[in-house]
């Protein structure tokens, strides 16, 4: 079995694609609000909110458990509503070499939007204590479905 991998899911939003992007982009300090029963909390850990490089530190809880876990801004691409971070901290870097996540947001013809999530990831051994790639994209599709909801409300 590979130590390498990837996993990607797309989800329709209801909600304006820009307005969905700007929460990734402008502000990730409402997700722990937002999606209060998974993310329980986040502050800056080194420079801002929004900007590349950018250091996040995040408690949530993902297969029942509550962890913690660092984010950096790699990649930010307006243009494309696209975003890159990569993920560490004790947990995940103690059984990943790389574990990257990708939120793509696109305009749906019809109104709404289509959000694409990607994570790569490189494991150090096979047998890992981290929640598992799979896990981590689940979590950001109950996520996406918690802020499309936030935004649509009247």
């Amino acid at each position: 079995m590979s130590l390498s991998g990837k996993v990607e899911s797309e989800i329709e939003i209801e909600a304006n694609a820009s307005e969905f992007y700007k929460v990734f982009r402008k502000q990730l300090y409402d997700i722990p609000k937002i999606s209060s029963d998974k993310v329980h909390g986040a502050q800056v850990h080194q420079g801002d909110w929004e900007n590349l490089g950018s250091v996040k530190h995040w408690d949530y809880t993902i297969e029942g458990k509550k962890t913690s876990a660092k984010e950096k801004i790699e990649a930010i691409d307006d243009e494309n509503k696209t975003i890159t971070y990569s993920l560490f901290g004790e947990k995940i870097s103690n059984d990943y070499k790389t574990f990257k996540g990708t939120i793509k947001v696109s305009d749906k013809g019809s109104g709404g939007g289509i959000v694409k999530w990607i994570f790569e990831y490189e494991k150090h051994k096979e047998n890992i204590t981290a929640a598992s790639p799979q896990s981590y994209l689940d979590f950001a599709i109950k996520v996406t479905q918690d802020i499309d909801a936030h935004l649509i409300k009247p």
